[in-house]
């Protein structure tokens, strides 16, 4: 798991903001001037927490230790209408895909998805008014000036959903990491066993021209991981950013192929209705078992009006035929 255990999607810190500094009171003085009016400035602002969105970063791992994020305090005004210096902003790297959420509603605060974008998470204080604003023709040396407002603390959520062009779909065990590992140069852990896939692996898949694609291999699905069953809701989260879905379904299935991608659809669909709208490709793994006439049978079992493509990774079959649907679907 050494490869996996870097892959972090999820952490949740304690932002705070910085106070803003506070108004100055001063009066105006120099040897021609006894009594000056007010010239006390304004106080400066509290330093932000600030997400930017870095796209060479693929995880939140340099995050996962870092439980408190402390913004700057803004300086107070000073004499001459002089502002006080804005406290220091503290800027959070984060992949594109990340979600940022209030950790107590849950509730979305904003999404990063360009390289260089920037949102304020926590915003920092406003600094207090100085003297001069308040004075007037009634009142012309108010002793007094605004206080800076205080700064915010909040838990949050940082959580990233992956960017690929392709994602994997399968029950454990259907043959998911092997075709990354096949098809491109990443080396997902793999055994003949369910589960052994628990982080998500990104794949390129280099095609025909130059041309390449993302795959990412997700953890297998369960039936009832939509109402959270198992790591379910992690798993699931991963998917809604594919643009394809590629169904893998084992050709030694106890079930018929058609109740296989059935069970996997309806898994999608209580989850997130909108994922029944992405393009979709249907490959049956491991059928370097079956010879022509066991083929011919399971292609009556094959749901109607989806791609699909018969292949077996470790045999190498059809895998260009796989990739060819699969360019068909990321670019329609």
């Amino acid at each position: 798991m050494a490869q996996g255990s870097n892959f972090v999607d999820y952490v949740k810190i304690c932002c705070r903001s910085g106070h803003g500094g506070a108004g100055s009171t001063h009066l105006h003085r120099d040897k021609h001037t006894a009594k000056g009016g007010p010239d006390g400035g304004d106080g400066g602002r509290g330093g932000h927490v600030i997400v930017k969105g870095n796209a060479q970063l693929w995880t939140l791992l340099h995050l996962k230790y870092r439980k408190h994020v402390i913004a700057g305090n803004g300086d107070p005004g000073s004499s001459a209408l002089c502002t006080g210096k804005t406290g220091r902003d503290e800027i959070l790297e984060v992949p594109l895909g990340t979600i940022a959420k209030d950790a107590e509603t849950g509730e979305v605060i904003f999404e990063i998805s360009h390289d260089g974008e920037t949102k304020i998470l926590t915003p920092g204080g406003r600094g207090g008014l100085g003297n001069w604003h308040f004075k007037t023709s009634t009142q012309q040396t108010p002793r007094f000036a605004q206080p800076g407002e205080p700064g915010q603390e909040v838990w949050n959520i940082l959580e990233l959903k992956l960017l690929a062009d392709v994602g994997l779909v399968g029950f454990p065990n259907a043959g998911k990491s092997t075709l990354l590992s096949v098809v491109s140069a990443a080396k997902p852990e793999i055994a003949d066993y369910a589960f052994t896939t628990l982080v998500p692996n990104l794949g390129i898949v280099s095609y025909r021209d130059n041309k390449s694609f993302v795959m990412a291999d997700i953890p297998g699905i369960i039936e009832g991981a939509s109402q959270g069953k198992g790591l379910g809701f992690r798993f699931l989260r991963h998917i809604e950013r594919n643009s394809v879905l590629l169904f893998m379904v084992p050709a030694d299935t106890t079930r018929t192929i058609t109740q296989e991608y059935e069970i996997l659809q309806h898994e999608l669909q209580e989850y997130n209705p909108e994922l029944m709208h992405k393009p979709r490709v249907l490959a049956i793994t491991k059928s370097d078992m079956l010879d022509d006439e066991l083929t011919e049978e399971m292609k009556q079992q094959v749901p109607k009006g989806i791609p699909y493509v018969f292949i077996s990774s470790v045999a190498q079959k059809n895998l260009d035929k796989l990739k060819d649907l699969l360019w068909q679907a990321i670019n329609q």
